[in-house]
């Protein structure tokens, strides 16, 4: 049986061992911090502060569903330690699970009234679930939405008459509803006074992205916006003073690529028109792939596998420096998770397509986790999208998400695939290959598997410690390499320190290309280089390169960036 002093001395101990993680986390060695709360928790379990800082260096990497199980442990200690609502409702934010964050910093706030931070991020929460009950209320069934991409021809955009201004009665009593809508649905939230004052103060922003969905088409050309029908054409001439990259007809060449690239590095725009070209074309080559795509590289030829660039232009611009430019003899594939968190996204995704236009066979291309609306909406491609381009565009490109293959098969020996393995055993080629991936992402089977989950140390299956998704074992990765007549593991979606992590007894490797992610890790990227016959991986390392001083997340959702 302890003694008091013994019992003292563990509770010093403890704190010692609290001290040292903070200084860790203040360092942004977030995966230090957690083993030394870790062992600070298993001295002593019952302080719900060391539970509550786990859970935001949780947070801090991207484990959200880690960050929730220890919030909810830290107030079932202790049901008036704010932090803890506080964490798990952060937590809840940056999983879009808008409505459980808001009865957190509701409770936040009942516990702390006085507290300006509190109510400010209660505000913005309240904000967060308001749009979408709103977006909900007024959302179009799937069987009823159109193409965005089907409503635009860019070989006829820049020849109309400009006319646009045509709104039809089905536009008014369109609006109307949505008006009706989204009073009703303020009503709940802020009472009956504040919702009309609300509802015509935002209605426009709403009703733009919704009708886009029952087909009708928007457009902004920095004059005054207005609805066009389908039959229309969208007036968006090449001014005679534009001085960037242009394509010539309907070819993407290499010289227009490297043009475009130097306009981007001097952080100028492409201009819409050419735009709308090269995603429209991307789509229409994405359309005819496969959900599982097989990729041969003959003998003593070369072929590249890069991770998450996360939005980080001028790291993808050295891969490109280090490595050479994509082309039929320099192939590359990148694996998922262009977009998001770097504020230079936008110029990833135009750079990675048009290489796509140029020569389709020269670089490949997976759908990642953050290649969906919901992502896009939280970590900032669609606010830097509607900035530099426009509402219409926001659509488009999540359209054209759904068209991104989810595998790919190297020589039938090396699996490629953005997050990881699966929650059953015996998933088979064939089965990926079968999966409809004309979708936003669910949130359960295969599809949401390949996209979420991670590896873990120990074998078997475990919980997800993102919360979506699951981690597995190396047994696991073992058996379906064997039962596909496979050799290797290669995917992306978690940062590491080196750039890559090669697990499961050599049989899996992450590759992660975003290097000093967020521009707060400190890690490396990396890319790894296989050379036919052998396919051995050959791994390059690289360290973060200047980039304009815009700083991560500068395109995010408001709510997000104040726990950023």
């Amino acid at each position: 049986m302890p003694t008091m002093a013994t019992e003292k001395s563990s509770v010093s101990l403890a704190e010692e061992i609290k001290i040292q993680a903070n200084e860790a986390f203040k360092a942004n060695k977030f995966s230090q911090a957690i083993d030394l709360y870790t062992q600070a928790i298993e001295i002593n379990g019952e302080n719900a502060v060391y539970w509550a800082n786990r859970a935001l260096a949780h947070t801090k990497l991207e484990e959200y569903g880690s960050a929730i199980q220890d919030a909810s442990k830290a107030v079932e200690i202790d049901p008036k330690y704010s932090k803890g609502y506080y964490r798990r409702g952060a937590a809840y934010l940056a999983m879009g699970k808008f409505k459980d964050a808001l009865k957190d910093f509701q409770q936040v706030k009942r516990i702390s009234p006085n507290d300006p931070d509190a109510s400010k991020k209660l505000k913005e929460c309240e904000k967060a679930v308001m749009k979408l009950k709103f977006e909900e209320a007024i959302s179009v069934p799937t069987s009823e939405q159109h193409s965005v991409a089907e409503s635009i021809d860019y070989r006829t955009i820049g020849t109309g008459t400009g006319s646009s201004s045509y709104h039809s009665p089905q536009v008014t009593a369109a609006a109307a509803a949505v008006a009706v809508a989204l009073v009703a649905v303020v009503m709940l939230v802020v009472g009956p006074i504040a919702a009309t004052v609300v509802a015509f103060s935002t209605i426009t922003t709403f009703l733009v992205v919704k009708l886009n969905n029952s087909g009708w088409t928007w457009w902004e050309d920095g004059s005054t916006p207005a609805f066009l029908t389908k039959s229309q054409v969208l007036n968006i001439d090449v001014e005679p003073q534009y001085t960037g990259a242009r394509i010539e007809g309907d070819v993407v060449t290499l010289d227009f690529v490297k043009k475009m690239m130097d306009d981007f590095k001097n952080q100028k725009c492409l201009h819409k028109r050419y735009a709308f070209q090269i995603v429209l074309q991307t789509r229409e080559i994405l359309m005819a792939l496969p959900s599982l795509v097989d990729i041969n590289v003959p003998n003593e030829k070369h072929f590249t596998v890069c991770g998450d660039v996360h939005g980080q232009f001028f790291d993808l611009i050295n891969i490109f420096e280090l490595n050479g430019l994509p082309s039929d003899e320099n192939p590359y594939l990148f694996n998922g998770d262009f977009v998001d968190r770097g504020s230079f996204s936008l110029e990833v995704i135009l750079t990675l397509f048009a290489f796509k236009c140029m020569s389709p066979s020269a670089i490949h291309l997976a759908r990642g986790n953050h290649e969906s609306k919901s992502m896009n909406k939280i970590y900032g491609f669609e606010g830097e999208v509607r900035s530099k381009l426009s509402d219409k565009f926001v659509e488009l490109f999540a359209e054209v998400f759904c068209y991104l293959p989810l595998a790919h098969v190297i020589n039938h020996k090396i699996f490629v695939v953005h997050g990881g393995l699966f929650s059953t055993d015996g998933v088979k080629l064939s089965d990926i290959r079968a999966i409809d991936r004309f979708c936003e992402p669910p949130e359960e089977g295969l599809m949401c598997e390949i996209l979420w989950s991670d590896p873990q140390p120990n074998p078997g299956r475990g919980p997800s410690k993102r919360g979506v998704g699951l981690s597995f074992g190396g047994d696991v990765t073992k058996r379906f390499l064997k039962d596909n007549n496979l050799d290797l593991v290669v995917r992306s979606h978690e940062v590491k320190d080196e750039g890559y992590e090669i697990e499961h007894d050599g049989k899996l490797i992450t590759v992660f290309s975003a290097p000093n992610y967020c521009d707060q890790m400190g890690n490396k990227g990396a890319f790894i280089r296989f050379e036919a016959p052998t396919m051995e991986p050959k791994i390059v390392t690289f360290s973060a390169v200047p980039h304009p001083d815009v700083k991560p997340m500068a395109y995010a959702s408001n709510f997000l960036r104040m726990f950023s």
